[in-house]
């Protein structure tokens, strides 16, 4: 690594924007610094404004993260064993449809799939040459695929949960409860694994 040269270490041309506190009063109050609030173990965003189900196809689990506007993101649960496989590639070209050429418009995302449960979503291919195809999970409009996916495949690895969705889906609102009671909760889904394990 080639020398830093003298005074440019000492330079920082984001140093005026870094915080700084300063002392302030509201009704004669003292206000503490926001840093002061800051909890390292602050729940993550799918603690906060997701509910996990799950849903087992050809014996891989895979994870609907359901948000409490209805959007569902399709992921892999951490137990998939694409994970220790090691993820090669994604692709929304599914043989008779290509999924990334989905297209809505509007606030009732006109123009957008109907997907079934059990209907083929994507095509994930390991390392080892094992092809899964990945299943919607629910019934639902497919809103969006995450197209990241097809460029690199290893953010799914590498994403915290939530970001290495596979897509978004919206089910009908008549049908969420229906879909809620066909997937596995938390709890259920943790039993099932321990029953494995035994």
């Amino acid at each position: 690594m080639p020398p830093i040269e003298a005074g440019l270490a000492e330079e920082d041309p984001f140093a005026p924007y870094y915080f700084q506190h300063e002392e302030q009063k509201i009704c004669g109050e003292l206000v503490s610094s926001i840093t002061d609030c800051y909890t390292a173990d602050y729940p993550s965003v799918v603690d906060r404004f997701f509910t996990r189900y799950y849903y087992i196809k050809g014996g891989a689990p895979y994870q609907v993260l359901y948000h409490s506007n209805r959007i569902c993101l399709i992921c892999l649960a951490p137990t998939h064993p694409a994970f220790s496989e090691g993820i090669a590639s994604v692709s929304y070209d599914v043989g008779n449809i290509d999924r990334s050429q989905n297209v809505v418009k509007g606030k009732a995302k006109k123009g957008g799939m109907i997907l079934q449960a059990d209907t083929t979503l994507a095509l994930l291919t390991t390392e080892t040459g094992t092809v899964y195809k990945i299943p919607s999970c629910i019934r639902g409009k497919l809103v969006e695929v995450n197209n990241a996916l097809q460029t690199d495949a290893k953010q799914l690895q590498q994403a915290p949960e939530g970001a290495g969705y596979f897509a978004i889906l919206l089910p009908k609102i008549e049908n969420c409860d229906d879909i809620k009671a066909n997937l596995l909760s938390q709890q259920q889904f943790e039993e099932q694994l321990k029953n494995v394990e035994t």
